[in-house]
């Protein structure tokens, strides 16, 4: 297997797969370039659990939010509760990075994690019962991937260390470009209504991702992390309403 797409497995997943042995900046490109594959293979995931309950919504919603949380480490859900607690802070960036990595978890940070839950969860429950269920997961989650590829595609790193420092500006924009047209059109051709929800859900997040690179002083893994998680709860919302 390409050291790429071990790297993107291993890191955006808890896919039994033995990552590469020396991590270059060529292979963190590829990995990060590679995330919509991985939300790919997440939401089908995600979709099967919804489709194989949904005669029973709100628990359809809950196990597939749990699948994904358990398939992931909720490595997103932390990296949104580390940001929302820095940002909290009201620090400057250095001040702010340091209350991301602290241990514990404040208030803001966990009420950020609960409230997208729920938020998630009955955006899924609506979507079951419009009858794109199955197909809303899937883009959602393939978005949120789609919004860590574009994280990496231009923002300096925060500091000279930890995965902001290997992935900060690798990811090639035509290529970041391509997935986005890839995941809008076949949105569109799984429902239309969920084209729109794509394009929503990178807009906020693109507005979102530039305060947050404002206050941290660059990218950070953290900060991918909670786009991600920020990018799938949108999508999901959009999805359910438009």
């Amino acid at each position: 297997m390409p050291d790429g797409l071990r790297l993107a497995l291993t890191t955006l997943t808890v896919a039994p797969v033995r990552g590469p042995g020396q991590i270059d900046r060529r292979t963190a490109r590829t990995a990060m370039e590679l995330a919509p594959v991985v939300g790919l293979l997440l939401g089908l995931v995600a979709a099967g659990v919804l489709a194989a309950t949904k005669d029973e919504p709100l628990l359809a919603a809950g196990l597939a939010l749990t699948a994904l949380a358990l398939l992931t480490r909720g490595l997103h859900l932390d990296g949104l509760a580390d940001l929302v607690d820095g940002l909290g802070s009201y620090r400057d960036p250095e001040g702010t990075r340091a209350v991301m990595k602290a241990p514990d978890l404040g208030p803001l940070g966990l009420a950020a994690v609960v409230l997208a839950l729920l938020v998630q969860a009955g955006a899924l429950v609506a979507c079951l019962h419009a009858g794109r269920g199955p197909a809303a997961v899937v883009t959602a989650v393939v978005t949120g991937r789609l919004a860590v590829t574009w994280g990496c595609a231009g923002p300096r790193a925060a500091t000279d260390t930890g995965l902001g420092s290997l992935v900060a500006g690798t990811v090639r924009r035509p290529v970041a470009a391509a997935w986005t047209v890839l995941t809008v059109a076949a949105a569109a051709a799984a429902d239309l209504r969920l084209a729109p929800a794509v394009a929503v859900a990178l807009g906020v997040v693109w507005l979102a991702g530039r305060h947050a690179l404002r206050r941290t002083g660059g990218l950070t893994g953290d900060v991918l992390g909670a786009l991600c998680e920020l990018a799938t709860t949108v999508c999901l919302v959009a999805a359910a309403l438009l």
